[in-house]
Formats: C-alpha cells, sequence, structure tokens
C-alpha cells in the first residue's frame, strides 16, 4: 500500500467514525508513528483532517457548526482564487443565479461592479451586498428563512425561481463525488439547488478540493449536470479524471484541467 493509498483509507475511516487514532493507524499500516503523524500533517495542510491529540477528527463536522462569518475564514484563499476565477466568465447583462454559501458570497465580490447584471440569489448576504450596486437588479427570492447561515428555502423559493431563466448558475456545494453527484448538509436548500439547475443556462459549481471525495447529507444532483467545476489545486488526481469521463470540465485557479473550452488566462 502506498502512501497515498493509506492516506485515502484515513479518509475512508474518518467519514466513518469521524476521528481516528494514531497508534490504531499505526497498527493498520504496519508503519511507525512518526509516519502515520506525517500523513496526517499533510492531509490537515490540505483541510482535509484536523489534528488532535493522539490522532485526527473530521474537519467537516466541525465546519458543519461553523457560522457564515466563521466559514468565510475557513479555506479562504483558496475560496478567494476560485472566485477570481469565476468572475472571468460573467459577461455584461447577464443573468446570474447564486446559491447561498461563502464561496458564492466571495464570487459575488469579484463581479466587476460597472456590469449591468440581474442577480437572482437565495443569500440574504448577497443581496444585501449586491443591492449597493446601482448597476445590479437584485431579486432576493422568498421563503422560510435560516437565519444562521443567512439563506431562504422552501416551496415559496422554489417557486419564484421558476419565474427566471439564468444565462450562469454559480453553485457551492458541501460534497462532489463521481458516484453520489453533488450533495450539501441541508437538505432544505437541496430543493432551492435544484431548481436553479432546471433555471439555468450554463452551470458552474464552485468547490475547494476539500469538497472532492466528501459526500453530504442530502443529494442535490448527479455530477453530469455541470459545464465547469471551478476548484483550487489539490484535489485528488482520480477523482478529477472521474469527473472528466462523466463531461465535467474541471478548471483550477491556475491551469484548466480539461484542454477544451475555457481559457487558464
Amino acid at each position: 500500500m502506498t502512501a497515498e493509498q493509506r492516506k485515502q483509507k484515513i479518509s475512508e475511516l474518518l467519514k466513518e467514525n469521524d476521528s481516528v487514532r494514531v497508534t490504531e493507524l499505526s497498527r493498520l499500516f504496519n508503519v511507525s508513528e512518526v509516519t502515520v503523524r506525517s500523513y496526517l500533517e499533510d492531509m490537515e495542510k490540505k483541510g482535509l483532517l484536523t489534528r488532535v491529540h493522539g490522532g485526527a477528527v473530521s474537519s467537516y463536522k466541525p465546519y458543519y457548526s461553523m457560522n457564515l462569518t466563521q466559514r468565510l475564514e475557513a479555506n479562504q484563499t483558496q475560496k478567494v482564487d476560485i472566485a477570481e476565477k469565476i468572475a472571468t466568465l460573467i459577461r455584461p447583462n447577464d443573468t446570474v443565479m447564486l446559491n447561498a454559501g461563502t464561496t458564492t458570497l466571495l464570487t459575488f465580490r469579484k463581479f466587476p461592479s460597472e456590469y449591468n447584471l440581474n442577480i437572482v440569489t437565495n443569500s440574504i448576504a448577497i443581496a444585501l451586498e449586491a443591492s449597493s450596486n446601482p448597476n445590479y437588479n437584485v431579486i432576493l427570492v422568498g421563503g422560510a428563512v435560516n437565519t444562521k447561515y443567512q439563506f431562504t428555502y422552501g416551496n415559496d423559493a422554489v417557486k419564484q425561481l421558476s419565474k427566471y431563466h439564468a444565462d450562469k448558475l454559480i453553485l457551492s456545494v458541501d460534497g462532489i463525488d463521481p458516484t453520489q453527484g453533488f450533495t450539501t448538509y441541508y437538505n432544505k436548500e437541496a430543493t432551492v439547488d435544484v431548481a436553479m439547475i432546471e433555471q439555468s443556462a450554463v452551470r458552474i459549481i464552485a468547490a475547494d478540493h476539500t469538497k472532492f471525495g466528501h459526500v453530504a447529507f442530502a443529494k442535490i444532483s448527479d455530477v453530469s449536470i455541470a459545464d465547469y467545476i471551478v476548484t483550487n489545486n489539490g484535489a485528488d488526481a482520480s477523482l478529477l479524471d472521474a469527473l472528466k469521463e462523466s463531461g465535467v470540465e474541471i478548471v483550477t485557479a491556475t491551469s484548466t484541467y480539461s484542454p477544451c473550452g475555457m481559457s487558464s488566462d
């Protein structure tokens, strides 16, 4: 078993148990505890886990419990890189749908302020910021309100979205898996995400590398619905290959993984 295979096994154990112990991993892999700690250190740098005394815990449960402000600070450098890349796809007079999420909020902040844009969103934070720009026509879809993460959801939101068509959708997700598809922690928002997908011509998934290989609580859709997945360097190459086989173009902040379509300039 190679080092990368051992790290993948550690990820699988974290999904099953939420925590791992150095001593147990040492026995499982028949390697020294020093070697195991080096694996955990590397995985922590990539945002895949959080080290604790004697082992590590999954990064996703702490992330789930964060409020919006705390989430904005998590992996912020990578998210800003992704935001800047996606913003280059926006054109004057576009209608853009955005769901709620820290990556979509950061992406919105990179939109050219001089463009005339229609902004359709269920994110209260995005709507409030966008409304200060007279060049933007802002529509915040109604419905029930999640105050912790500042988004609207429910039948009213879905019904209202059916009235609009977007040139581009920017969708933030919590998990990307070639088999399980795009997933989110929030089953109540998943229906809103589906409605946005159905009403959009070009679907852009915004996700940093820590979301790859992770499966969150509620499924949004199969990965094949995406035109682009925009991410940063660090995602597992085998997962990228599997996504590419589904017809999705993977774009990183520094280069285009798939040779067709978007330029990395």
